[in-house]
């Protein structure tokens, strides 16, 4: 979708650049700068990012569209789909956002390996997380401000255990210091694909 829109991709692609542009002006390129700031920053801009691409999953799709997707699929899986092509996109974000920090703030992360791994499962968070605000934002009139609400108290509780894992990786702790962690964000996926699962088709059908 994002291939026929290509403005969003442009714009999608000139926030990561600039944001980490700004970063490299505020921060320079340093390998001793903190560990801290660093994974805090890029979570931060990889959410915005997230956040701007997600969001435009079900608002301003218009009824006429709803409906003929209603008729044509199931709603559940109608919902998954949109959640793996979410998960897939900002995958992709994901990997660009940490070649740019990695180019222009310089590569702190020594774990890779597990660095990757929390990229993929904070990917499926975020999609699944914010596609289900989505549907239930696209139902209001403040559609832009309730998602905002709504996935304020979701996302913050993955963003300080994906801060953390990363950390540990720019540290190169023990894979065994990050596995609460990564579990707890595992879990918080799956509790989030039980939710849509379950509340989806009623969302739809009104």
């Amino acid at each position: 979708l994002e291939f026929r829109r290509k403005s969003v991709a442009a714009g999608l692609g000139l926030y990561l650049s600039s944001t980490v542009f700004i970063g490299y002006l505020s921060l320079g390129f340093n390998d001793r700068q903190q560990p801290g700031v660093w994974a805090a920053l890029f979570w931060i801009t990889l959410l915005f990012a997230a956040i701007s691409t997600i969001a435009k999953s079900f608002i301003g799709e218009k009824p006429a569209v709803n409906i003929y997707y209603y008729s044509l699929v199931d709603a559940r899986t109608f919902l998954f789909s949109k959640i793996i092509y979410n998960a897939l996109l900002t995958s992709v974000i994901s990997v660009v956002g940490y070649g740019l920090f990695a180019l222009l703030l310089a590569n702190l992360v020594r774990d890779v390996f597990l660095f990757f791994i929390l990229l993929l499962l904070m990917s499926v968070g975020f999609s699944a997380a914010l596609t289900l605000i989505s549907a239930l934002a696209a139902k209001s009139r403040q559609s832009h401000l309730l998602m905002a609400v709504l996935g304020f108290p979701v996302i913050i509780g993955m963003l300080s255990l994906a801060i953390k894992v990363t950390t540990n990786c720019i540290f190169d702790l023990e894979r065994s210091s990050s596995s609460d962690e990564l579990l707890a964000i595992a879990a918080i996926n799956l509790l989030l694909g039980s939710a849509s699962y379950l509340l989806f088709p009623y969302i739809w059908r009104s």
